[in-house]
């Protein structure tokens, strides 16, 4: 495989429960991103969004720009309304060299809301999803013609979660739309990463490395946990700690070539940041070469 291994801030500063690493300074996640052996990190809200600002920090640290994420609203919006509000965002990733967009569909979304449990979320109807397939399309069209690849995250909480929902995704989306393959949402949310990467392998176009604690999902599962709460308890870490087969995920896409996202969301005053991001690295490594 001919990769990159890049992470994600949410270890050290979470995106969607701000009071995890809220006194973290951006400097201090970019530095340890560094020192854990990383080339790349995704955006995080810490982040300027500004090309100017933003490149002359990342050089400071030796480190690329992978992506970011962006929440779209395209059961809401249509196409040129998505582009309009997503382009601040295109502009940057496009200054910064990045090759792919990280998109997922939030409208009604509840993986922000730590009291709603993961049994409420929201469902695409059988009449929407080919609106819904065309509208993406033509926004992965429009992103194309910018140089910037448009990867889909399914994500828990969200209206594409399953092993249905992703194959129905799939087959509701033209060329110009892939799958960010994501193990830990995939694993959580009762996918079989490993089917997942078989199935979808010519048109994955980014990959998050994050594992799954066993004995904690299947609690959360059991009390109908909020995505937060499960992430406070510690249902996800890093590469090779947990229960999700890799090398049998990397064996499945050997033709991938793009970035490794070590992103594994984890409250860091329970879970060390440089610790993991070290520990998940250095097993994401060995497990891409295959010893």
């Amino acid at each position: 495989m001919k990769v990159r291994l890049g992470t994600n801030p949410i270890g050290w500063s979470n995106d969607d429960l701000r009071t995890l690493g809220g006194e973290t300074p951006l400097e201090v996640c970019l530095a340890e991103a560094k020192a854990a052996g990383f080339s790349g990190i995704e955006l995080g809200h810490k982040f300027p969004r500004v090309s100017g600002d933003l490149a002359p920090i990342l050089d400071r640290h030796g480190l690329d720009l992978v992506s970011g994420w962006y929440s779209t609203a395209l059961l809401e919006r249509d196409v040129e309304a998505e582009l309009d509000a997503m382009q601040p965002h295109l502009d940057l990733l496009e200054d910064m060299g990045c090759s792919v967009v990280i998109v997922a569909e939030c409208a009604g979304a509840i993986h922000g809301d730590r009291s709603a449990p993961l049994s409420r979320r929201p469902a695409i109807s059988d009449a929407q999803w080919p609106e819904f397939g065309r509208r993406l399309t033509q926004l992965g069209d429009a992103t194309a013609l910018m140089g910037l690849t448009l990867v889909y995250h399914h994500h828990m909480g969200t209206v594409v979660q399953s092993s249905g929902e992703i194959d129905a995704l799939m087959d509701e989306t033209g060329k110009s739309v892939k799958l960010l393959l994501d193990t830990g949402h995939a694993t959580y949310a009762g996918a079989d990463p490993v089917r997942l990467a078989r199935r979808h392998a010519g048109r994955i176009g980014h990959v998050h490395c994050k594992d799954v604690r066993e004995s904690v999902m299947q609690a959360c599962r059991t009390r109908d946990a909020s995505f937060l709460d499960s992430v406070v308890d510690g249902v996800f870490t890093v590469p090779g700690d947990g229960m999700v087969d890799f090398p049998a995920v990397f064996a499945a896409i050997p033709e991938y070539q793009g970035w490794l996202v070590v992103e594994a969301e984890q409250d860091p005053a329970k879970a060390n940041p440089l610790h993991y991001a070290t520990m998940g690295r250095e097993n994401l490594a060995r497990m891409v070469r295959g010893k």
